[in-house]
């Protein structure tokens, strides 16, 4: 309370600014308050209406001094000419000098005006404790007040010449900004009041209405008060994961090289808040949510994303909406781009050009360097006469934007035309973010001879940067060694820009950019999409297959890069960006080639391969047969596209449960293989990885540890250790040696591999996903169940996020989070969970598919453990007959559901029928899998649990001992499944969806 009193009676100080110089004012004023003064902020932005005198008179209304934040941003809001505030400033601040005190924060010296302060501090270009020095001399602590000033205390604005510890990939300040003071304080008062985790604002507007110059103004403004500021162009989902991947280093991170384990680390550092809480991550042009939505950072910190999508509304981040410029604005912002205009014709520009930024400013700029007048330009925009020939218009770009762009196009082709052919071939890649690496790639040969040699010039080619980015046609971001270590620097071609001037563009002169582009692709082919080191270069190329025409191009070197993109996609888990670029690509090569053509099959193979991976197996065995049966017009059933089509095949039908079917299919391809090519050869070995997935599922676990023990070391001598393959083959021999119950190996394998799939492949990468629940089954089953209920949860969350609710991974660790929530007594959990996923297993495979089957055996036991015994019962009755049925009585999935049912009868009171199953689950169990496999010790705990209920003692007495006695062998006398059963806790069996 005293301390509320003693601010309320301290001298109050009135900092008037300009928007622009905010970071100063919040220094400033953070720094007085510490001396003792009552601070009061008011934006300096008085209406052009407004005569100056009347302004400055406002200023006094409030009592105490008043320290104006000279700058020229300051002088030249409105715009006021020096005649103005000369006349005003000695008709104010001269009869009230007691009460005025002026600071300076410009670079550049203040106009004459300005001497009507009686002196002006400088604080720019000093250190914060000089600058805080002079700060007091002006004012001096708060007379009567106690000084608590401490120099950059934690939560305190950073001084404005002092960067956030962390800053990359932020545009240059537009030093033209103008305007929209009301939407950088409404972002600003929304992280306010945000909760760590909902600190995510969308802005939302048409092209060209000034989103991503917002942003960066929020940035500059508010900056200080961040230690990390990141910009990232968000149009693409591998450019955004390459983005923040990058932030791994910056942070301090200690990551490998690959830019999948650097993500996973930088989004955990952004949910800790550490190194830094106080952060903000801008996504720019991010305008389809559906790829990208999953990666939008958590924690502490702030996001700006700029778009033209409502659909961000759906993902937990608020909305404003960015509409044009009112006209005041326009006014102010023409003036102030192109002083030589007056205010009347400002006016009239603004109207002409519908108050759109963009166009303001590149008409403006144009217009500044120009004799031509206003009036005479509204003219000519009115009659269209500078339009090219064959401009076509999109539906949501203003008609007066062509018409304004094509004059000062035209213009430019006259003065600067090696700009304007820089520019032309910038419209063949794709619109936003450009490396400039990919710009300079493009062969000479391939070009006009006046651009051929601006490639070679470095003098040429930064003139004709310079003169783009003075008429703001491109944003140009130089090299960050951190950001960027090729060190190329990134060309943006704003949407508008890139779709008028290809419009603009003859038949031939786009035949020929398109075609020097597409050369500089080829020539940036990463190569290998296995190699994940490579893929950071993949996703600076695969955003420009399309504006390139690489899809309709009939060059096989395009053909071979769009091929490895798509296996790329498929391996960074990219599935959704995969299928539309195969999608796009399946279309324009029907068209090219047409129908039959055995290219538009080898993709037809490859778009399959992507839609497996979500699920979709009936559409993709259409396709693969559709495949082979076209291919088999051509080429020989032996042919190798063939084979990797039935490859395909093979992997469809073990999606439907056709396990057998399967299985005679890859045993076809893996000895067709064999004899073509070799053992060795990599299409063999993933041949015979595939063969060992159709052995697993049928329930051959020795006979699969034995194929994937061979491929292991095959990829590991053919590739390298952490390669993806051997890291496959590696995950999937601990996933045999669990299901065999060689518990403690799988564990001490998956441990490893975990560590390095998140390492090469990054944690959000579905084959790292795959280890993890593999590893948390590893631990589940060596008997810490703590830990394991602890990795599902985290996984399943990380799963839904990453891969959505009904992808196959999401589903299978779905089921597995679920049964052991039973486990842990949360039924109501366990039942939510178990029943969604039964639905999408029972709507997306069908009722008779194993999956569905198993899940539904899982359900069972969650009814049985609610106390609905015999609802469980008839339900798990249901099970066993039609797993029998599907997979056959000796399956090990049909055993575990026996030793479920054997269960579930002696509760209710049918022994004898508990006995029989037992007894015959045991003797088909020892068959199959062998007399110390884990799921047959626990049928023979469950048959002397049945046998006491017959009060067969003795009989049940030897199976309970010689169970007990393999259980120690097995597994050790202290593992819980052992302890369980020596507390005569009769066991149950899970099932677990196996993927292939």
């Amino acid at each position: 309370m005293a301390a509320e009193e003693s601010r309320v009676h301290s001298p109050r100080v009135t900092v008037s600014f300009a928007g622009f110089n905010r970071a100063w004012a919040a220094w400033i004023g953070d720094r007085l308050e510490r001396f003792g003064w009552q601070v009061i902020f008011q934006r300096w932005n008085p209406p052009v209406e407004v005569p100056l005198d009347v302004a400055l008179r406002d200023l006094l209304l409030v009592e105490g001094r008043i320290l104006v934040v000279l700058s020229d941003w300051y002088f030249k809001l409105g715009p006021r000419t020096d005649a103005e505030w000369n006349v005003a400033l000695r008709s104010v601040v001269a009869p009230n000098a007691h009460r005025f005190a002026a600071v300076s924060v410009a670079a550049e010296p203040m106009p004459t005006a300005a001497a009507a302060f009686g002196g002006t501090t400088e604080l720019w270009g000093i250190g914060a404790r000089e600058a805080e020095r002079r700060l007091m001399n002006v004012l001096g602590p708060a007379p009567g007040a106690v000084s608590t000033a401490t120099l950059g205390g934690r939560g305190s604005p950073r001084y404005p010449h002092d960067q956030p510890h962390v800053w990359g990939g932020v545009p240059r300040r537009n030093i033209r900004f103008t305007g929209r003071e009301e939407t950088l304080q409404h972002v600003y008062d929304l992280f306010q009041r945000a909760e760590p985790g909902a600190g995510v604002a969308t802005l939302l507007g048409m092209s060209g209405v000034g989103k991503t110059q917002i942003a960066a103004e929020y940035v500059y403004r508010f900056g200080s008060e961040y230690d990390m500021v990141w910009w990232v162009p968000a149009d693409q989902r591998g450019t955004l994961r390459q983005r923040l991947a990058e932030l791994a280093p910056a942070l301090g991170l200690t990551t490998g090289p690959e830019y999948g384990e650097r993500l996973r680390a930088v989004g955990d550092a952004l949910r800790r808040g550490d190194p830094y809480r106080r952060w903000l991550i801008v996504l720019d042009g991010a305008d389809d949510p559906g790829p990208i939505a999953d990666l939008v950072p958590s924690g502490p910190g702030h996001v700006i994303i700029t778009s033209q999508n409502r659909e961000w509304a759906e993902h937990n981040t608020a909305l404003h909406e960015v509409a044009v410029y009112d006209r005041d604005e326009s006014v102010a912002f023409i003036r102030r781009r192109a002083p030589r205009i007056p205010s009347d014709d400002a006016d009239a520009l603004a109207a002409a050009l519908g108050d759109l930024p963009l166009a303001l400013d590149q008409t403006a700029g144009w217009l500044s360097d120009s004799q031509m007048s206003v009036a005479e330009y509204i003219e000519l925009l009115s009659s269209g006469s500078d339009l090219d020939v064959g401009l076509r218009v999109a539906a949501d770009f203003p008609m007066t934007y062509y018409t304004a762009f094509s004059i000062l196009l035209n213009r430019l082709r006259e003065t600067v035309p090696e700009a304007v052919e820089l520019l032309r071939l910038c419209a063949y890649f794709a619109p936003g973010a450009i490396p400039v690496q990919l710009v300079r790639g493009v062969p000479a040969a391939s070009l006009p001879e006046q651009l051929s040699g601006l490639m070679d010039d470095s003098l040429r080619w930064n003139a004709a940067i310079s003169k783009l980015v003075q008429y703001s046609v491109i944003r140009w971001d130089t090299p960050d060694e951190e950001s960027d270590p090729e060190n190329t620097g990134t060309i943006h071609v704003h949407r508008m820009v890139h779709q008028t001037v290809r419009d603009g563009m003859s038949k031939d002169d786009q035949e020929l950019f398109s075609r020097a582009v597409r050369r500089a692709l080829s020539a940036a082919n990463p190569g290998r999409p296995s190699d994940t080191r490579r893929w950071s270069r993949f996703a600076k190329v695969v955003p420009h297959l399309d504006a390139s025409g690489a899809l309709t191009s009939r060059d096989t070197d395009m053909h071979q890069l769009i091929f490895h993109s798509l296996s790329y996609l498929y391996l960074a888990g990219e599935y959704s960006t995969g299928i539309q670029l195969a999608e796009r690509t399946e279309r324009a090569w029907r068209q090219v080639f047409g129908p039959d053509d055995p290219l538009v099959w080898d993709l037809a193979s490859q778009k399959a391969t992507l839609l497996r991976a979500t699920g979709a197996y009936r559409q993709t065995e259409r396709i693969d047969r559709q495949v082979i049966e076209r291919l088999g017009v051509h080429r020989s059933p032996r042919d190798l596209t063939v084979l990797r089509a039935e490859e395909g095949l093979g992997a469809d039908l073990s999606g439907q449960g056709r396990y057998d079917e399967s299985l005679r299919v890859n045993q076809r391809v893996y000895d067709t293989y064999l004899e073509l090519v070799g053992e060795h050869d990599p299409r063999t070995l993933n041949a015979r990885h595939n063969l060992a997935a159709s052995l697993r599922l049928l329930g051959h676990y020795d006979e699969a540890l034995a194929a994937d023990r061979h491929n292991l070391r095959a990829r590991r001598e053919l590739h390298r250790p952490r390669h993806t393959l051997s890291l496959n083959s590696e995950h999937d021999y601990a996933l045999d040696l669990r299901l065999l119950g060689r518990y403690g190996e799988a564990l001490s394998v998956m441990e490893n591999s975990v560590q390095t799939h998140r390492l090469v492949m990054g944690r959000d990468n579905p084959q790292t996903i795959t280890a993890e629940l593999n590893l948390a089954m590893c631990v589940l089953r060596s008997g810490d169940r703590a830990e394991a209920h602890a990795q599902l949860s985290a996984l399943l969350e990380r799963a839904e996020r990453v891969l959505g609710d009904t992808s196959p991974l999401t589903q299978a660790v779905a089921t597995c989070c679920s049964f052991v929530q039973r486990a842990h007594g949360h039924l109501d959990l366990a039942r939510a969970l178990g029943e969604r996923t039964m639905e999408r297993y029972r709507t997306g495979l069908g009722e008779l598919h194993p999956f569905t089957i198993g899940s539904r055996a899982n359900h069972a036991l969650v009814l049985r453990a609610a106390g609905e015994r015999q609802q469980s019962l008839l339900l798990i009755e249901e099970c066993l007959a039609d797993m029998s049925g599907a997979l056959g009585d000796d399956h090990p999935w049909t055993l575990g559901i026996a030793l479920n049912t054997a269960a579930g009868r002696n509760l209710e009171g049918d022994v004898e029928g508990a006995v029989e199953l037992s007894r015959e689950t045991v003797r088909r169990g020892v068959e199959r899998l062998g007399r110390k496999h884990p799921l047959v010790l626990s049928s023979q705990v469950g048959l002397a649990t049945d046998l006491r209920g017959l009060r067969l003692r003795e009989e049940a007495d030897k199976v309970e001992e010689e169970a007990l006695s393999g259980l120690i062998s097995g597994l050790g006398s202290q593992h819980a499944h052992t302890v369980s059963a020596r507390s005569r806790v009769r066991p149950h069996w899970d099932f677990e969806p196996l993927l292939t």
